[in-house]
């Protein structure tokens, strides 16, 4: 009793001071408040609570802290400017709390993304947001997330539900929207021009800056990523028009049975096929592989990558075109062979749109690899007889190395390296545990690409076989503060580059065409991209196009008759 009494009396002071401030706060939200006014309190909010991307990349790339407070001082101006200048086109009477609230949940979210795994809002990364499936959204979710979102996104919500908005008539809603559109955009010009010097090599040295500004840049990419996916890039470039089969198939008595394997966010230099120390190919160095050790994606992102890959353009002629063009799986459709996409993921992209296709299905939360093989033979057999007689082309997309839940791309069997991040929010974990959780999903793929191979040993009494493994992007594991994947290719770290690509040919696959593997091997250290996989798999299957370009198989110089 004697200790309770000095500390009620200052805990009962400190309550009252509270209730006080807070009926205060109350009171001020509750008088009539004009929508020019809430819109530049909520500019201000915005500005304190969803930018520290912005502030903290500024202070530390600026060179000293004279010029740090001088970009800090004109970026702030300049955001503040045209934050106000975009928030004035809603600076109207009624319905607009549900808006200016998604808004600040908007910034809320893309503020947690960009400080827990550092991350930029271009329009690539939205492309990965909008076609994100519940298994990866659900891989996002941590307490952090919680609280990341409710430090932006809770008062403001609060502060909206109580403050009124003052009626006014419409005329004169109308001249101060203009007012306060052309003072926050003459701000915002005055204050780009004043701190150019010290903003415009900044920002031109560090390209990325510009998709931190919250949330201009998400809702910018948001909007030209749904403007551009509802533009039509007009009719689809017909390409398989001349496809037809080589002379092999007259030649010999098997079929041939292909699997492509297209996988998920793997490193090739996490593989220790291409010279990483740690043992995570055990199977495959022992399953005679040829493994390419230099290749280079065409995105830092499925959704990017992956049709490119499929394209006969090339990285800059498939980002440079005006329409859709069909892909490497229509050529050899059109050529007769019996095509089929598997899917372990979040779609194909739009690459297998016109062959069929099958996603895998699990009772438990969520599918490893190993489940692509599951009734594959049925898969196949269910295909048209007349196509399979000539030839099977499977393709498999895995999950493979999706993060940020590394540890649950590996079963028990390869989780290899311990102890390892459980831990969504990767800044959490050491950069051991982080490490190990990345390569027992690189473990897990060795092992299901030889489950593969020993599949199609098994097939060896009716086809010709053999497998490509094309892994369409890396992955940073924290290297300069970074992860994930999804950075702008321009600026993207080699890390989110440097893809996988390994071939399995002795099924019988390599002799139908004469290919030599102990020549392929010799070039296995080349650079390549992944603009070469559309003219290896037409090599490699004698399908015959006018797309198809010798020069870019790096398997035709081994060919017998190369």
């Amino acid at each position: 009793m004697p200790l309770s009494l000095p500390l009620a009396l200052p805990l009962s002071g400190l309550r009252a001071a509270a209730h006080g401030v807070w009926r205060r706060l109350d009171d001020v939200l509750a008088a009539p408040r004009s929508p020019q006014r809430v819109v530049l309190w909520l500019t201000v909010w915005l500005m304190v609570s969803s930018n520290w991307t912005l502030w903290l990349s500024i202070a530390r790339l600026s060179a000293t802290g004279a010029s740090a407070a001088q970009a800090l001082a004109a970026m702030g101006m300049l955001v503040g400017g045209a934050t106000a200048a975009m928030l004035a086109l809603t600076a109207w009477p009624r319905g607009m709390k549900p808006l200016w609230f998604a808004i600040v949940l908007i910034a809320a979210f893309a503020q947690h993304y960009m400080l827990a795994y550092h991350v930029v809002m271009d329009p690539t990364m939205m492309v990965n947001v909008m076609q994100t499936d519940v298994h990866e959204a659900r891989d996002m979710l941590s307490t952090r997330l919680v609280v990341d979102v409710l430090w932006v996104a809770g008062p403001a919500a609060w502060a909206l539900r109580r403050v009124r908005i003052a009626p006014a008539r419409a005329w004169t809603h109308v001249w101060r929207n203009a007012v306060l559109l052309a003072a926050a955009l003459a701000i915002g010009l005055a204050a780009g021009l004043a701190g150019f010097r010290v903003l415009g090599p900044l920002m031109r040295n560090n390209v990325e800056l510009r998709y931190t500004v919250n949330p201009l840049s998400t809702l910018y990419s948001t909007i030209r990523q749904a403007t551009d996916s509802a533009r039509s890039k007009g009719p689809l470039a017909i390409i398989s028009g001349d496809a037809a089969l080589g002379p092999t198939y007259a030649g010999n008595a098997r079929p041939p049975l292909f699997v492509l394997v297209v996988g998920e966010t793997a490193r090739g230099d996490h593989f220790s096929l291409n010279g990483y120390g740690r043992p995570t190919n055990p199977r495959l160095a022992r399953a005679g592989v040829l493994s390419w050790s230099r290749l280079q994606s065409c995105g830092t992102s499925t959704a990017a990558s992956v049709p490119c890959m499929f394209s006969p353009l090339g990285k800059a002629g498939f980002e440079a075109r005006k329409n859709d063009t069909e892909n490497l799986l229509d050529v050899l459709s059109a050529s007769g062979l019996a095509v089929l996409w598997v899917d372990n993921q979040s779609g194909c992209k739009g690459v297998c749109a016109r062959v069929p296709t099958a996603s895998t299905a699990c009772n438990a939360d969520e599918c490893l690899d190993d489940v692509l093989l599951q009734g594959l033979d049925a898969r196949i057999a269910a295909l048209p007889a007349e196509r399979r007689a000539r030839g099977v082309v499977v393709v498999l997309h895995q999950m493979g190395s999706h993060g940020p839940a590394y540890s649950h791309r590996s079963g028990p069997s390869s989780k290899h390296f311990l102890p390892e991040c459980r831990n969504v929010t990767l800044s959490a974990c050491t950069p051991d545990e982080l490490r190990n959780a990345f390569d027992n999903s690189i473990v897990a793929t060795d092992a299901m690409l030889a489950d593969t191979i020993v599949w199609l040993r098994g097939q060896s009494a009716h086809f010709d076989t053999g497998m490509l493994y094309v892994s369409d992007h890396g992955e940073s594991l924290g290297e300069n503060g970074l992860y994930l994947h999804g950075m702008p290719y321009v600026f993207a770290p080699d890390e989110q580059k440097h893809a996988a690509m390994i071939a399995w040919l002795n099924g019988g696959l390599a002799a139908r065409t004469g290919l030599r593997t102990e020549c392929v091997a010799q070039g296995l250290g080349q650079p390549i991209s992944h603009d070469v996989m559309y003219h290896m798999v037409l090599g490699l299957m004698d399908v015959r196009s006018a797309t198809y370009q010798p020069s870019l198989d790096v398997l035709e110089a081994c060919r017998s008759a190369g």
